[in-house]
């Protein structure tokens, strides 16, 4: 049975302003990673869609909680990204990581205290990091939809200068027919370089 996440750690953490973080985009072969940071400064509505786990939900229930939670006076909000040429440099833990303190940074109100999915912290951000936090917080769990709905505009932006790879499809995942089409039609600069099949790739290509 699927976990409906709530505001009990909100409640609990004795803060006023705390937001949820979250990032969408470590899996892919290419374009960012993207963070999302959300706080809610109430917790009480009579209208609020579904919010859960993003990868849980349809792309129609994704975009309606996007449009709830962008157009509500009652919840401030923030997207970030790292690059692919940053997730090269840093690695996707330390990109992810970043991201999210980016977005957190990005708030117009800076945060008393901040959930982290996962299990890792953000250096310099005061807060707890939550394993599966995006199907226990309430705030994580927007934050991951803002995340992936970002992310997933920004793929299909992308599609539309390389509609060969289908990344409005695969949103850069390494599917059968994402990798053909890397095979095809080649590597540009919005992979990243460092991941296996993209490397693999790059170092055939250098011995052949």
């Amino acid at each position: 049975m699927r976990s409906i996440p709530d505001f009990s750690i909100e409640k609990n953490c004795g803060k006023k302003f705390i937001a949820g973080l979250d990032e969408a985009g470590r899996g892919p072969l290419c374009g960012p990673v993207v963070a999302g940071a959300v706080i809610f400064t109430k917790y009480d509505f009579d209208d609020m869609p579904l919010i859960s786990d993003s990868k849980q939900m349809t792309e129609k229930q994704r975009n309606t909680a996007y449009d709830w939670i962008t157009n509500n006076p009652n919840i401030i909000w923030a997207v970030a990204q790292c690059s692919a040429a940053e997730i090269d440099e840093l690695n996707i833990l330390q990109a992810s990581l970043t991201a999210m303190t980016r977005a957190m940074n990005s708030l117009n109100v800076k945060p008393e205290y901040c959930l982290v999915d996962g299990n890792k912290m953000p250096k310099n951000v005061i807060g707890e990091s939550v394993v599966k936090g995006d199907a226990k917080s309430l705030s994580i769990a927007a934050a991951s939809i803002l995340a992936k709905v970002t992310r997933d505009k920004i793929m299909r932006e992308l599609a539309k200068q390389f509609p060969q790879y289908e990344w409005e499809k695969n949103a850069g995942y390494p599917t059968q027919q994402h990798l053909q089409a890397i095979d095809k039609y080649g590597i540009n600069e919005h992979y990243r370089m460092s991941y296996g099949p993209v490397k693999k790739r790059l170092e055939k290509n250098a011995n052949s």
